[in-house]
């Protein structure tokens, strides 16, 4: 423990001023949430002033969220800490100098999983840019994932080498990952438990004291930087690999002609002093940023951390093995879809599919890795023409995204359900029927948000993750 870090803390008096660098999905909720705090005087939002997400800071300025999604609360509060002048946002980052904790919330993608070789540079150019202006005695959290070595090592020495500061002798240095899922942000940031690590014990104390006022159940759970990089890391991975277990199973299920979802239910039924059963939802593919990569961040920090390994990692750890099997699950897709279309005698060549939902998770705007992205090429690749559908996604590069849902429809041979929004669970069989004008079209549920028995009964060929007891049904005739 440094007793001069100590020190100078205690002249500094408590945590008063917080800069958030980075105003995406963890940033914004973060930052509200603390300016929301009686115990903080203000916040500072950093955003850089690029051609793609510039637009941020005057929206944030205004009390609007650029987060299109549905976030329950969120503009609300927004709202209320810039109008009670406790929230800004900024593209100066020399105002870092004002703070007495600044933390970091940027993305921390693989540049390719095959090589494991993390994308870190955006998360160096914020620390960059917090090293130039920290002072004596702030405290620097990184709440991005990062691979299991990253505070004490690549951070720890940016952060040095910018500011001529010592960590753990003149600034505080912690870990404290987010833990957090789109659609309920600002619930999940107070009532999740916070995982807290600092270099040293004097960093992890400093880190309580920030995130203590913004938790209401949640509580604090102290440990090392390294121990807090892998607890986030590995309960995404263990996250995947349930997902994947649920699409293995929902594939088996399908081989031999069973409904996955009466498999689930009766696994989830065993209850009992002792008995863990409890099953994840297969389906389409999994997306977003965490989940994606998480698992080569974990694998990384053991081979990095770890020398020359003895047992199955990488590609060859369990985690590996599940990163596969979601990632199968768009081919998935295609595969159900092309057996749909040979079931109508139709050509892909040539077909119009209705993809619904861009958003890798329901009710969301968060396109990030999402699994329809491999779907729509493969079936671009076998000459189907693809119409995106999405309620909330606004754009996407090189991809058009129609608000329109039945424009979407019309003369659609193929629908695919891509995303549970909760438009998509409100389908009417026969109405999708005459907006496609088909005898029979085909459906393909990756999320089981319909009734199959709806759209077969209207003449649809239906096709479904994990519906062994329908896929092969006998077609209806036309009505």
């Amino acid at each position: 423990m440094s007793s001069r870090l100590q020190s100078i803390i205690d002249a500094k008096g408590p945590i008063r001023k917080i800069g958030v660098i980075g105003m995406g999905y963890v940033g914004i909720p973060a930052a509200v949430l603390f300016a929301n705090a009686p115990a903080f005087e203000s916040v500072r939002g950093f955003q850089r002033d690029s051609p793609s997400s510039g637009y941020k800071v005057a929206m944030l300025n205004r009390g609007e969220s650029p987060l299109k999604g549905e976030e329950p609360g969120l503009e609300d509060l927004l709202g209320k800490v810039v109008g009670a002048g406790k929230f800004r946002c900024t593209s100066d980052f020399s105002e870092i100098a004002e703070c007495d904790a600044v933390t970091l919330a940027i993305q921390t993608p693989f540049k390719d999983p095959k090589d494991l070789i993390p994308d870190f540079s955006a998360l160096i150019e914020g620390l960059r840019a917090v090293g130039r202006y920290l002072s004596e005695g702030t405290l620097v959290v990184l709440e991005s994932t990062v691979t299991p070595g990253t505070t004490a090592g690549m951070a720890r020495e940016i952060l040095e080498e910018e500011s001529g500061l010592i960590a753990g002798e003149e600034f505080a240095l912690a870990h404290a990952p987010e833990r957090v899922m789109v659609g309920r942000l600002l619930k999940n940031i107070r009532e999740h438990d916070r995982i807290v690590g600092g270099i040293d014990d004097v960093s992890t104390r400093r880190a309580v004291e920030l995130y203590s006022p913004v938790l209401t159940t949640g509580k604090i759970i102290p440990m090392t930087a390294t121990a807090a990089e892998v607890t986030k890391t590995a309960e995404n991975a263990f996250r995947d690999l349930q997902i994947a277990a649920a699409n293995q199973l929902a594939l088996h299920c399908e081989a031999m002609g069973v409904n996955v979802y009466d498999v689930r239910a009766g696994i989830d039924s065993l209850k009992g002093e002792g008995i863990t059963r409890a099953v994840l939802w297969p389906g389409a593919g999994v997306g977003g940023h965490c989940l994606t990569k998480d698992s080569w961040h974990l694998e990384r920090g053991a081979q990095v951390l770890g020398g020359d390994l003895w047992y199955p990692h990488g590609a060859e750890s369990i985690f590996g093995v599940a990163r596969k099997i979601n990632e199968f699950m768009p081919r998935h897709m295609v595969h159900l879809t092309l057996e749909g279309l040979k079931r109508t005698d139709k050509s892909p060549k040539g077909a119009k599919v209705a993809l619904l939902g861009w958003a890798f998770i329901q009710n969301s705007d968060d396109t990030r890795n999402t699994p329809a992205e491999p779907y729509l090429a493969a079936m671009e690749e076998v000459g189907a023409r693809v119409w995106v559908h999405d309620p909330f996604v606004d754009g996407y590069p090189r991809i058009e995204v129609s608000h329109d849902l039945e424009g979407t429809l019309a003369g659609a041979d193929v629908v695919t359900i891509f995303t549970g929004h909760h438009h998509y669970a409100s389908l009417e069989a026969a109405q999708v029927k005459e907006l496609s004008g088909r005898e029979h079209p085909v459906i393909v549920d990756g999320r089981n948000v319909i009734d199959p028995d709806a759209f077969i009964r209207e003449g649809f060929v239906y096709k479904g993750i994990g519906r062994g007891d329908k896929n092969s049904h006998g077609v209806a005739p036309g009505r």
